[in-house]
């Protein structure tokens, strides 16, 4: 009874929609997830919660790399293609970056980051995984954007200014 509860409450948060990548035997690999957030600024970092059932989850454990690429409303595609996909099949290679060999990065997101693992944190179900981050790409002003996912549906931000 408590987990129902837990899910739909937990559907009442917005949370950002980001692709995690990184590589398996040089072939790109990911799953798509809302549970990222900064860390700290000294050094860089952030935490990104992933499944332990998810099938890029040992793979970013044995790589030591991650990347995390912020999806914007007009990337949309990119959660039903992972959703949808397995393995490499998930990545259209005209819209990443898939040279670095640490983790591919999304062209054209608001922010790609890629990272090394610090360390991990047991987190029942998940993995708890600190980034710290060694590059960032922004993308320009008026792309910055963000899909985000609430209530089992995308969304995305609409800016409230508050009456004066």
């Amino acid at each position: 009874m408590l987990e129902k509860e837990f899910k739909e409450a937990m559907g009442r948060f917005a949370g950002a929609v980001n692709a995690i990548t990184t590589f398996d035997a040089g072939k790109p690999v990911g799953l798509i997830a809302t549970a990222v957030c900064s860390l700290s600024a000294e050094p860089p970092s952030v935490i990104v919660c992933v499944n332990k059932t998810a099938s890029a989850h040992d793979v970013i454990l044995n790589s030591g790399y991650f990347g995390v690429n912020l999806l914007s409303p007009q990337q949309a595609q990119v959660v039903s293609r992972f959703t949808q996909n397995t393995g490499s099949d998930r990545f259209c290679p005209e819209s990443w970056t898939l040279d670095d060999g640490k983790a591919p990065i999304l062209n054209d997101a608001p922010v790609a980051m890629t990272c090394a693992v610090g360390n991990c944190f047991d987190g029942y179900s998940h993995t708890i995984f600190v980034g710290l981050i060694e590059r960032i790409a922004l993308c320009g002003a008026e792309q910055n954007q963000c899909l985000l996912w609430k209530g089992r549906g995308l969304h995305h931000a609409v800016e409230y200014v508050a009456a004066s």
